[in-house]
């Protein structure tokens, strides 16, 4: 449990300075609306399978993941 917690921890907050970078200068040229769209699906996915089978390690990272990559969405199509 201890490796999917940290697994988990290290995927999820590589979102963290995308995020961030997005955040500040409102610029999100090089965001990819098709990629991101996907992938929150994917995670979205993912967190029900990991509630599903009651995996604390995969619904906690894919939750906070599916936040972080869903507020870049939301930038993307705030800003274009």
């Amino acid at each position: 449990m201890l490796l999917g917690l940290i697994a988990g921890t290290l995927t999820t907050i590589a979102f963290v300075p995308q995020l961030v970078k997005t955040w500040k200068t409102r610029s999100t040229k090089d965001v990819s609306l098709g990629m991101f769209s996907i992938f929150c699906t994917g995670v979205l996915l993912w967190l029900i399978y990991g509630v599903l089978i009651q995996s604390v390690p995969v619904a906690l990272a894919n939750g906070v993941t599916l936040v972080l990559a869903g507020a870049i969405l939301s930038l993307k199509l705030k800003f274009g």
